[in-house]
């Protein structure tokens, strides 16, 4: 028994068999590589392992790269998934409303919804007139638009064809050679409807996506506040997740609100403004001015040249034409340096550079739609870091200038 015992005990462990387990002495002590060198300290040595400043440079820049591929990539994906939570902060405190007036959550979302959808539907039967008309007459207005700027492009256009005429001239080339010259090839790309929806059933899912996230985000209320509560260790940091999850929603909530009744305030004054001026449809260029009040610096200025356009096609007089777009202009740059500053205030206040690049960004990664999104992602980026202390840092880079820096400024 006593032989079998030591047997045994004689037998190795696996892991001292593992040819992964490292060959080390338990009785090796820590000596200074020189005589007369400071005495190693291994605690300090395995916190510096440990700290995430060795991270290296080029892995945190491979992370990045591989996070804005899987956005490109992902989009089918991730757009839909982005609209319904960025409504979901918009429309939660309706619910919250309803809840008080003891509505349930899954009743109170689906009042939101349908609610939602009657008045998008409404809004879209009540303009599919003036639509389907400025389509009709779309040729025509754009053609009558060429010919009336022709003539106001005169002189841009001799200056060019001299251009082109000094150029041929100086570099040899004749008629001759110019009617043997290559046919050039030129690939049409999508239209601007297919890069704003994409096609007509890929817009369908995407939107009956929207509808069905939405609704259970809605009806889930603070499910997954509880659930993140639920598993955090300690009570501070339950605490503190709830702060930060409060404060965020209403900040966030507060913005989408603000900027949307801001868009469709801007959009009714307008149309009061396009119908004085008598120009047609003037419920149409308000409602396209709630769209593109969305996307900054480009929205507007698109909008200023659809206006211009349309105004070149109604009104004889070039003066009275250019009424329309500079009406639009002076209502956009109230609306921007004194109404939304006043509505929001500098806490909620953007970058300009900021604004610009994101606007790039999310353009570049999500085409038309990633425009639309670029301001609200940032304002929710922005109101996450300034409550996170983590990345309070890179929320001060996102926000405007505050008052101590005007001053400074002024100074």
């Amino acid at each position: 028994m006593n032989e079998t015992a030591s047997d045994e005990d004689s037998i190795p462990t696996p892991d001292e068999d593992s040819i992964l387990t490292p060959d080390v002495d338990p009785h090796a002590q820590a000596q200074p590589a020189e005589e007369g060198a400071a005495q190693p300290d291994l605690t300090r040595t395995g916190d510096a392992i440990a700290s995430r400043r060795t991270t290296p440079f080029a892995i945190t820049i491979l992370a990045v790269l591989a996070v804005v591929y899987t956005l490109h990539f992902a989009h089918e994906l991730l757009l839909p998934i982005t609209f319904a939570l960025l409504l979901s902060f918009l429309f939660s405190p309706v619910v919250r409303a309803l809840a008080r007036m003891h509505v349930r959550p899954p009743l109170g979302a689906g009042i939101v919804i349908l609610t939602l959808l009657g008045t998008l539907t409404l809004g879209a039967y009540h303009l599919s007139g003036p639509v389907q008309s400025w389509a009709a007459s779309a040729p025509q207005t754009l053609a009558s638009a060429r010919g009336k700027m022709g003539e106001l492009l005169k002189p841009m256009e001799r200056f060019s064809r001299t251009a082109e005429q000094m150029e041929s001239a100086t570099s040899g080339v004749g008629t001759g050679a110019a009617s043997t010259a290559p046919r050039e090839v030129v690939v049409r790309g999508p239209s601007l409807l297919s890069r704003l929806f994409g096609t007509t059933q890929r817009f369908l899912t995407g939107a009956v996506q929207v509808v069905i996230l939405l609704y259970f985000l809605l009806a889930a209320g603070d499910l997954f506040l509880q659930k993140l509560v639920k598993v955090l260790p300690s009570q501070g940091d339950k605490r503190k997740a709830v702060e930060i999850a409060r404060a965020t929603e209403s900040s966030i909530s507060t913005y989408l609100l603000t900027t949307a009744a801001v868009n469709v305030t801007e959009g009714v004054v307008v149309g009061i403004a396009m119908y004085l001026l008598g120009m047609p449809n003037p419920a149409l260029w308000g409602a396209l001015v709630v769209l593109f009040e969305f996307i900054p610096y480009l929205g507007p200025a698109v909008m200023a040249v659809i206006l211009g356009i349309a105004a070149i096609t109604t009104f004889d007089s070039t003066g009275q034409a250019l009424l329309v777009p500079a009406f639009y202009l002076a209502i956009n740059l109230i609306q921007g340096n004194l109404v939304t500053p006043m509505l929001l205030g500098q806490r909620l206040a953007l970058n300009p550079v900021a604004i610009f690049v994101g606007l790039a960004f999310w353009y570049s990664v999500w085409g038309i739609p990633g425009a639309f999104l670029a301001v609200p992602i940032l304002a929710a980026l922005k109101i996450l870091c300034d409550h996170v202390e983590a990345l309070a840092a890179f929320g001060e880079f996102l926000g405007g200038r505050d008052e101590g820096e005007r001053r400074a400024l002024l100074r």
